[in-house]
């Protein structure tokens, strides 16, 4: 039987008043490491709100097989 762990990060947007910006090339180079740590990327999702503006946070939620487990 196969056993996983998961990991949550947040990812903080920059910006003033209500929403703000997604620094892209930071989140690829986040998301990069992690996957050469063997994480990978199974669901992501925002705090969106109107206009297309986020926030506080971007948070991702990866999944690694655990060692030896198949």
């Amino acid at each position: 039987m196969s056993r996983w762990e998961y990991l949550t990060i947040r990812f903080g947007v920059g910006g003033l008043f209500l929403g703000g910006k997604v620094d892209g090339q930071a989140l690829s180079d986040h998301l990069n490491r992690l996957g050469e740590e063997g994480w990978e990327l199974v669901s992501v999702f925002d705090t969106s709100m109107a206009d297309g503006r986020t926030r506080d946070v971007v948070a991702h939620q990866f999944g690694q097989q655990l060692p030896g487990e198949e």
